[in-house]
């Protein structure tokens, strides 16, 4: 969840905890603390038809012809268009209820082992762009794209929409915002929507402590993300741990007080 919210104030963090919680204030995404583990993405082009074997669910197979093609079960996207630009780069589109929602240019280097992704969502109020690297975990089958194969998330960069998000905690609840999306949830184990979100998310908040706050993400009815926050006792950064259970990948991020 990390979106845009942009407020031009900088709180030294004895008042921060003074005057409220150790999570109040606007955060901004340290780039580089990104660090993705566990199972790879997996996709595959091969004469002509796409898959996504790591999407959720899964796009298999769909023709890679320049055309969008209907999809069912996923929560951001009903439409799914793939396009070869040549033996080493494909873009991909998504649709949802008739309208643009993402694009991805996906390209390979020259000698294989690195992907580079540029990409832009539509999903907040400020379009969310910028590019990810991932390298190659394994090849894929002889005579198939570039593309084919299994990758891990290497690196990311991208604009505000994509960096910044802001949160507040009193004794009762916890706020966040981020680009147009949004939800204020109670402590009390019940779930709360994600206002703004085009799909659908609810969470479950647990104050561990002072300084630690657990949410859970539901989407179409399941778990999908287990999140830990934990503030730093200066106030001055904010770990976070997303244990994506859809992808089973976990991704460790570090915030710092603006």
């Amino acid at each position: 969840m990390m979106k845009s919210v942009l407020i031009p104030a900088l709180l030294a963090p004895a008042a921060a905890l003074a005057d409220g919680s150790a999570f109040d204030g606007t955060w901004k995404l340290r780039l580089d603390s990104v660090k993705v583990t566990g199972k790879a993405d997996q996709w595959l082009l091969q004469g002509g038809s796409y898959s996504c074997r790591s999407c959720d669910p899964a796009v298999d197979p769909l023709p890679a012809d320049g055309a969008f093609h209907k999809v069912s079960g996923h929560a951001y996207y009903d439409e799914f268009m793939v396009r070869v630009v040549d033996d080493h780069t494909v873009e991909v589109s998504q649709n949802q209820n008739g309208k643009l929602v993402g694009t991805e240019t996906m390209r390979v280097s020259a000698d294989g082992t690195v992907l580079t992704v540029k990409f832009t969502s539509y999903s907040g109020t400020q379009p969310v762009t910028g590019t990810f690297t991932e390298k190659r975990i394994a090849a894929g089958p002889a005579g198939a794209h570039a593309i084919s194969g299994s990758w891990l998330q290497d690196q990311i960069s991208g604009n505000d929409a994509l960096t910044h998000v802001q949160y507040a905690m009193t004794p009762a609840d916890f706020t966040m915002r981020a680009n147009g999306q949004s939800y204020t949830a109670k402590f009390d184990g019940r779930k709360y929507p994600v206002e703004g979100d085009p799909g659908h998310t609810e969470v479950v908040l647990k104050k561990i402590n002072v300084r630690t706050v657990h949410e859970t993400d539901y989407r179409q009815g399941r778990v999908v993300d287990e999140i830990d926050l934990i503030a730093a006792a200066d106030g001055k950064s904010l770990l976070m741990t997303d244990r994506d259970m859809a992808h089973g990948q976990t991704t460790s991020m570090v915030f710092d007080k603006q």
